[in-house]
């Protein structure tokens, strides 16, 4: 069992796909997951299980995979049964970071009516364009993913898979608004609109992993004293960005849907 312990639970699930059924049972998406690097011993190990749910997690993962052998199934067992649906309670330094994370996904969650509904061959058009990869330049990574990179990431394991798909993840992403910047200066709606959801599809899952496995893990393995010292590093690091953008930045999301509002109204006037 060692052995699987130590391997990516991508391939874990691709030579035994039940594993990935049982994963599911305890809310814990690994299938869905376009990377899973992660090792399966770390899956288990951030998730919010009780020992007992781990227990029988790790049993019943075992058993799938050596159904020959005589393996005895743990005494507390009724205790371990699904995970059940419950409210995440974050400290206040992570909260801070779920409250950032909020107002990116109403930016993100715009975006299918930004490529439906905005021209970006017009100058109001490739303006929105450009205020969102400002937003997503000096809000989501300046402001936000600075703060895991520089501060936050430092409490954990860098080595752990985990922290370096979230790294990755925001190569990526910076990747696709390069990729934008590029494509709108030729006037290239069709690659911007592609690297736009991409950026969306890429920092939906992003986020999600964020917000339910990494930071409740995170928040479990700090103490409150770490807590606090989080906060004052959180606050020096925005002392050096300049306030003004960040307070355009938060403004941006509120003027877009008022924008894409405004279009869709339009549309619908015009086809009356």
């Amino acid at each position: 069992m060692h052995k699987y312990l130590n391997t990516p639970i991508k391939e874990v699930i691709m030579k035994f796909p039940q594993v990935g059924k049982i994963l599911e049972e305890y809310k814990i998406g690994c299938v869905p997951c376009t990377l899973g690097s992660c090792l399966l011993k770390d899956i288990v190990a951030i998730h919010n299980l009780s020992q007992a749910q781990e227990t029988e997690l790790i049993y019943r993962i075992e058993k799938t995979i050596y159904p020959q052998r005589d393996i005895k199934r743990p005494a507390f067992k009724q205790a371990a049964k699904k995970t059940a649906v419950k409210e995440i309670k974050y400290s206040p330094v992570i909260k801070r970071l779920i409250d950032e994370h909020a107002l990116i996904k109403k930016w993100i969650g715009l975006i299918p009516e930004v490529i439906e509904n905005v021209d970006i061959a017009s100058d109001s058009g490739k303006k929105l364009i450009l205020d969102g990869l400002d937003f997503i330049r000096f809000y989501a990574d300046k402001f936000h993913h600075a703060k895991e990179e520089d501060i936050l990431f430092g409490y954990t394991d860098k080595n752990l898979d985990i922290i370096k798909t979230m790294l990755a993840d925001h190569e990526t992403a910076r990747g696709h608004v390069q990729a934008m910047i590029r494509a709108l200066d030729k006037g290239d709606k069709k690659t911007v609109f592609a690297h736009l959801n991409a950026y969306k599809e890429l920092l939906s899952e992003h986020i999600k992993r964020e917000d339910e496995i990494l930071y409740p893990w995170i928040d479990r393995s700090i103490s409150t004293t770490q807590v606090g010292e989080l906060f004052t590093k959180f606050n020096e690091a925005e002392e050096k960005l300049d306030k003004e953008v960040i307070e355009k930045c938060k403004k941006f999301v509120q003027e877009v849907e008022q924008r894409v509002q405004k279009i869709k109204t339009e549309k619908k006037e015009v086809t009356k």
